[in-house]
This record gives structure tokens, C-alpha cells and sequence, in this order.
């Protein structure tokens, strides 16, 4: 089942996920933030508990990442097989034995050898789509890093947390009706008294 249409508009909505634009924001707890810093405190907390799995924050806050949380997870179970494969050409350049790549000299210049190779990608329908664009406008990008050793830039890499959605959470998700997350109470935090609690997926 995908998302509707919404009238005339070409813009589709999706049901039970929050939306992050500002006018939406209000029936959120102001979080003693003004609209933007809430909205992006919202985006980072929701985007650290979808790629580490659990994050420790204020009973307050958690109760606000859960709703987000858990409308995106469900328009992922939602929407995770709603694609096609095609096959389409790609040029991939040439290397050698030793993983470099293959120059020849055209005109009197080095220039890269090119293989032309068929590869089968995924072809998201309409509504998977949308739903994309959606997850894209909450999630803030992720570089994992690795702590320490030798090769840490080489092995930096760039997580792509909307593919993660579709094959990793969602696939994991579908046989549950909601219901996704946890809190659990921690005790209250030095300072301000704050509850602090455990958020985590199931």
C-alpha cells in the first residue's frame, strides 16, 4: 500500500509520520528550543537512534524521537518491496592487477579505459519514492569512522541511512503491526533533575 495524494497536489502524504516542516512542528513539546534548533535536535537525535539502534536522552525528548522514529520505520515496512530491477549499461573503468586504472594515450593525452557492463539496480515505484524524499528530509548525514589503526581514512565510509531503512530495519519490522521502540527509565539527571531514560529499537 503506498502513500495518497493529497487533492490535486502532486505532493503525496504519508500516513502516521510526522512531518519535520515547520508549520508542523507546534503539536511538538518546545523542548525549551526555538522551531529550527527543536526541528534539528529532532532530525539528529532521530537519525543517531536509527543508526546506533538505541540513544540515551530526556524522557521529554524521547517521546518525540519515538513518534518520528516510528512513523519512519513503518513507511519503510511499508514501502521496502515496492520496487522493480532493471538492467541497465554502465561504463566502469578498467584496472589492472594491481587495482590501478587503465590509461592509454588518445591524442596525445592519458585517458582513462572505460568497460561498458550491464548491472541490475533497483527501480523505486512512485510512492517508495516519495517515501525517500521523506526519510531524506529527517535524516542528517552519517560518516562512520573507524576509532583507531592504521588505514582509518581509507576505511571512512559514508552510510546511506535511507537504504539502511528499506534493507536493514524495515525487513526486521515486517511481521509487527507498531510498536517499534522502547523507553526505559534511567533515574533523573544531576543538574536540572531531568529524567533521562534509554531509547531503543525492539
Amino acid at each position: 500500500m503506498g502513500c495518497q495524494q493529497q487533492g490535486s497536489k502532486t505532493e503525496q502524504a504519508c500516513p502516521g509520520v510526522p512531518q519535520m516542516e515547520d508549520n508542523k512542528m507546534a503539536k511538538y513539546r518546545k523542548l525549551s528550543r526555538t522551531s529550527n534548533q527543536r526541528k534539528a535536535l529532532l532530525r539528529n537525535q532521530v537519525t543517531n537512534l536509527l543508526h546506533h539502534g538505541k540513544i540515551v536522552t530526556t524522557e521529554a525528548k524521547a517521546k518525540e524521537i519515538r513518534k518520528i522514529a516510528e512513523g519512519l520505520i513503518a513507511m519503510a515496512v511499508r514501502e521496502k518491496d515496492n520496487f522493480e530491477t532493471v538492467t541497465v549499461t554502465a561504463k566502469v573503468a578498467r584496472k589492472d592487477a594491481d587495482g590501478k586504472r587503465v590509461k592509454e594515450v588518445v591524442d596525445g593525452k592519458k585517458k582513462t579505459v572505460y568497460d561498458e557492463v550491464q548491472k541490475e539496480i533497483k527501480k523505486d515505484a512512485p510512492s517508495r519514492l516519495h517515501a525517500r524524499r521523506e526519510m531524506m528530509k529527517v535524516f542528517y548525514p552519517v560518516t562512520e569512522v573507524p576509532a583507531k589503526g592504521a588505514g582509518r581514512k581509507k576505511n571512512t565510509k559514508e552510510v546511506d541511512m535511507v537504504d539502511k531503512m528499506f534493507s536493514e530495519i524495515a525487513p526486521k519490522y515486517a511481521d509487527r503491526n507498531g510498536g517499534y521502540t522502547r523507553i526505559v527509565k534511567i533515574g533523573q539527571r544531576k543538574g536540572d533533575a531531568a529524567m533521562e531514560v534509554l531509547i531503543e529499537l525492539v
